[in-house]
């Protein structure tokens, strides 16, 4: 005889396999996309990749991660598995791929540069009447990132 919560387990049971069988839940391509602290602009850029992926490919099922920096970030390529992306200088990544301090464990062949950013200017723009001439007048304000 089946009880209520038996049968409630059955029927979680059941849609989890469908989930799991069916086109859409395979067609997901996972990407996780790692940069530095989360009130960082590397941060922000990254959460700008994630959105541009997903609005360009519904499929792509972005994850935006914080870290402690690049070298953990390069450190972390060699134990990651699938779709890993993550923000680290080209020198920093040249020096992993030689084995130079403090990658000396070697074993970073399968990172890869996808492009190189230059020094990021930020520019804030603000209306002339909203009162803000320097960035400690932007202390309490309400700020959307990006543009």
């Amino acid at each position: 005889m089946f009880t209520t919560r038996k049968l409630a387990t059955a029927a979680s049971i059941a849609a989890l396999a469908l989930a799991c069988l069916s086109p859409t839940a395979q067609a997901e391509t996972r990407v996780t996309l790692k940069s530095a602290k989360s009130g960082s602009s590397y941060y922000l850029m990254m959460v700008q990749i994630g959105e541009s992926l997903k609005a360009a490919d519904p499929s792509f099922v972005p994850t935006v991660e914080e870290s402690q920096g690049s070298v953990q970030n390069v450190k972390e390529s060699k134990a990651r598995t699938g779709n890993f992306v993550f923000t680290t200088p080209p020198g920093l990544l040249a020096s992993a791929r030689d084995g130079k301090k403090p990658f000396e464990d070697g074993a970073f062949d399968n990172a890869r540069t996808l492009f190189v950013m230059p020094f990021v200017t930020v520019h804030l723009v603000a209306r002339a009447d909203a009162g803000i001439n320097s960035i400690a007048d932007l202390a309490g304000k309400t700020m959307i990132p990006g543009g």
